[in-house]
Formats: C-alpha cells, sequence, structure tokens
C-alpha cells in the first residue's frame, strides 16, 4: 500500500485545492458527492482499466479504503453527506405507490337460534311418606285385589302371572292417583313385586311339602301371593 491507503480524507481533499498528488476521489474518478454504489461500480472501472500493474490497483485499492474511511468519520461526526441527502431529496420525490386494493368483507354468517335446555326434572328418589288411603283410594286397591286373590285360588295355577300383572296395574293406579306422579308410583310396584316374588320364593324353600296347606294349591300360586299382600298393602299406605 502507498501513501494514500493511510493518509487522512481531508487532506486529500485539501491536496484535491493545491496539493500535487490527486486526492482518492479523483483517483476513482468520482465526486465527493457520489453514493456509495456510485463508488463500488467506480473501483471495479477502474480495477478493470489497469489490467495487470499491481502498484497501480494497490493505489485504486488505497483509494477506496481512504473514502470509505471519510464516509465513515462523517457519520460518526453526525454530518449527513451529500450523497445521502440527495437520495433522501429522490426519495421524497417519488411518486407514492398506489395503495394495494383491500379485499372486500365478507357477508356475516347468520347466528344460530339459542337452544333451550330440554326442561327434564329427576324423578324423586326420596322416601316415601305413609298414610291410610281414604274414600276411592281405599276401597278400590281392596276390592280389585281382593278378586285377583280370590282369582288365584281359585283358578289354574297357569293364570299365577296374569293375576301378579293385575295386581301390579291397580296398585300403579292408585299410587298415581294419590301422589299424582306416574314414574314413582311404577317404581314403587315394581319394587313391590320382586320382593313379594322374592318373599314367596323363601316360602317355597321353607315350607314342607307334604304339609297340608288346606287348599290344592301349585308352587306359582304360593310363591305369587306374598307379592299380591305386599302390592294391596303398599297401594293402601303409600302416599
Amino acid at each position: 500500500m502507498n501513501q494514500g491507503a493511510g493518509s487522512d480524507p481531508s487532506a486529500d481533499r485539501s491536496r484535491d485545492a493545491g496539493g500535487t498528488q490527486p486526492s482518492p476521489y479523483e483517483r476513482l474518478g468520482i465526486s465527493p458527492e457520489a453514493s456509495f454504489d456510485a463508488v463500488q461500480e467506480a473501483k471495479q472501472a477502474r480495477l478493470a482499466e489497469l489490467g495487470d500493474d499491481p502498484q497501480a490497483k494497490a493505489r485504486i485499492e488505497a483509494a477506496y479504503d481512504a473514502v470509505l474511511m471519510d464516509r465513515l468519520k462523517e457519520r460518526q461526526q453526525g454530518k449527513v453527506s451529500s450523497a445521502a441527502r440527495s437520495a433522501s431529496q429522490r426519495e421524497a420525490t417519488r411518486p407514492a405507490l398506489a395503495t394495494p386494493p383491500t379485499r372486500p368483507a365478507l357477508p356475516a354468517l347468520p347466528s344460530l337460534p339459542a337452544l333451550g335446555r330440554p326442561a327434564f326434572q329427576a324423578p324423586n328418589l326420596s322416601l316415601p311418606r305413609f298414610a291410610l288411603a281414604e274414600g276411592r283410594e281405599r276401597w278400590f286397591p281392596l276390592a280389585g285385589h281382593a278378586a285377583l286373590l280370590a282369582l288365584l285360588l281359585f283358578a289354574p295355577a297357569a293364570s299365577a302371572e296374569l293375576v301378579l300383572a293385575l295386581a301390579t296395574g291397580v296398585t300403579v293406579v292408585n299410587l298415581q292417583r294419590r301422589n299424582g306422579r306416574l314414574l314413582p308410583a311404577v317404581g314403587w310396584s315394581v319394587l313391590l313385586l320382586s320382593l313379594g316374588l322374592l318373599a314367596g320364593g323363601l316360602a317355597l324353600q321353607l315350607l314342607d311339602p307334604a304339609l297340608p296347606l288346606g287348599l290344592p294349591l301349585a308352587p306359582p300360586q304360593v310363591q305369587s301371593l306374598p307379592a299380591i299382600l305386599l302390592l294391596l298393602l303398599g297401594a293402601l299406605l303409600i302416599a
């Protein structure tokens, strides 16, 4: 590198006025207001013109470095170069780009109607209230179950299932009349029927088959008797 590589760019500019050596800008063939791109292009052009002369290329490289140092010092001192000012002016005078068209607004989707929750009331599983029925709620189950009990005792054994079904229906109707609710009436009637059949089955296991009962009863009839009695008690007492 020659002396131009280590010289101060401001000194080179002063020598441009009255010195004997050309300034870095003169070596590159540019003005002090040239942009950075112009400095780059001038350097490449000068190097291409010099061919294989290493000393001449070194002077061009030194001039390029001096120009860069000059620009760096100006920035550190808060100075704005004329190239930057001209670039800002060109940017300000450039016509503004057209605003990109906005997308058309899509139509809003219709809102779905709010669906109300189905009114479902859980059945009341609390313990029943016991009270003796009066009036029609007392005589209806008494007459119905008495007739069904007589049918069970004096009819063939094959009618035991039908008698139990009818007795359960009588209990359901009477309980529904008393408390005004069908589901609890059905639930208690089925529960009483199940307990009665269970008690009748235990009675068949405990009774001696040789023990005379006074009536020629078949096992299905004996098993159905507790169920009918429990259904009658439930129809009279469950309120």
